[in-house]
């Protein structure tokens, strides 16, 4: 029990609940890596191009284009990726679309509305609809493109951009499959807290919070910041839960870190988990069959839940597939871990 108090209490920070503190962090972890840098190495089969677009709402999203060097004039299924929650397109979802495009995919790689290089204000901000809108922005963006079939697109979405992407399926009938891994479910992890332990008298608590934080912000005029959720590598002392030393060891060390990345470098608004309280995302998952669905998710992931949950709401055809051994970030770039074969006959297969 005290386990899944401290792991509620814990989300706080790192979904980016409210915070009364008006600052933005001030991380001390420097890395070699400059802000262009990449958390991988780029194939040499693959070709990388800035790209810009923009969404629903108006806003320019910034995304990477990967596509295999040798393709023939027939046009190539496309795939949209997204992800983690907090992280840049340099990170785990640009190792994705290298890996795809040696494959034979176009993909596209992009940041969300209010992160990285993309546009909107304020800044380290999310909302499950905005963010579900990102992936049809970038459904929109590959349709349109003379090298791209148009009718073979889908979407990949690691961690909270996981269910994003579900969520966005659902709405967009254009997505012909759907794969996920590491999926979070941030609207139940934020109204919730983790494994559903916040109590209603915590959740009004939270929500009176929130609310005294807009007071602030409108006497300000402008958004508080809160800290970041992480800490630094070095003040780790080996008692906190696995996947905080995970994110750590990921997002703040050279294996995973980008300055432009919000989990590296940054903070969410003070006000971030609104929207999130009352609006699920995963209402309507079972309207994405008959297009498949694919759930990958580490045997010892503590997310893990979130996708026996969905797999459960979803109907057929749909798959769970378990990762033995694996835990929730080995997801994000271990590609002797992720299980992109599987991921390449899944796509290749249902893309038609």
């Amino acid at each position: 029990m005290r386990k899944l108090v401290f792991m509620a209490l814990l989300s706080v920070a790192i979904v980016g609940q409210a915070r009364s503190e008006n600052k933005q962090t001030n991380n001390k972890t420097e890395m070699k890596q400059t802000e262009e840098n990449y958390t991988f190495e780029l194939s040499d089969k693959v070709t990388r191009e800035k790209v810009t677009f923009k969404n629903r709402y108006g806003i320019t999203l910034t995304g990477d284009l990967y596509l295999p060097k040798d393709r023939s004039s027939e046009p190539l299924p496309a795939l949209a990726i997204n992800g983690p929650y907090g992280a840049v397109k340099e990170q785990s979802s640009g190792l994705y679309a290298n890996q795809f495009a040696q494959r034979g995919f176009a993909v596209v790689a992009f940041d969300p509305s209010f992160t990285g290089e993309s546009g909107g204000e304020p800044r380290n901000v999310a909302s499950p609809d905005i963010n579900t809108e990102d992936f049809s922005a970038a459904i929109d963006f590959l349709g349109i493109q003379s090298f791209v079939d148009r009718e073979k697109v889908g979407i990949m979405g690691i961690c909270g951009f996981g269910g994003m992407g579900l969520n966005a399926t659902a709405v967009d009938k254009r997505v012909k499959a759907v794969a996920v891994a590491s999926m979070y479910d941030m609207s139940r992890v934020t109204a919730r807290g983790y494994f559903d332990s916040m109590t209603p008298e915590q959740r009004s608590q939270l929500l009176e919070q929130l609310g005294e934080q807009r007071w602030k912000d409108a006497e300000n005029g402008t958004p508080a910041y809160g800290p970041a959720g992480l800490p630094e590598a070095d003040q780790l002392t080996g008692e906190e839960p696995e996947f905080v030393q995970g994110y750590v060891n990921y997002y703040k060390t050279e294996r995973g870190f980008h300055p432009r990345s919000i989990n590296s470098n940054g903070s969410w608004t003070a006000t971030n988990a609104l929207s999130f309280m009352n609006m699920p995302l995963l209402t309507y998952i079972n309207e994405i069959s008959p297009r498949p669905v694919l759930i990958i998710a580490g045997e010892n992931a503590h997310s893990r839940y979130f996708s026996e949950d969905a797999y459960k709401a979803a109907n057929e055809p749909k798959e769970l597939m378990i990762i033995p051994g694996a835990v929730h970030t080995d997801l994000y770039d271990k590609t002797d871990v992720i299980p992109f074969d599987k991921l390449e006959s899944f796509f290749k297969e249902n893309l038609k």
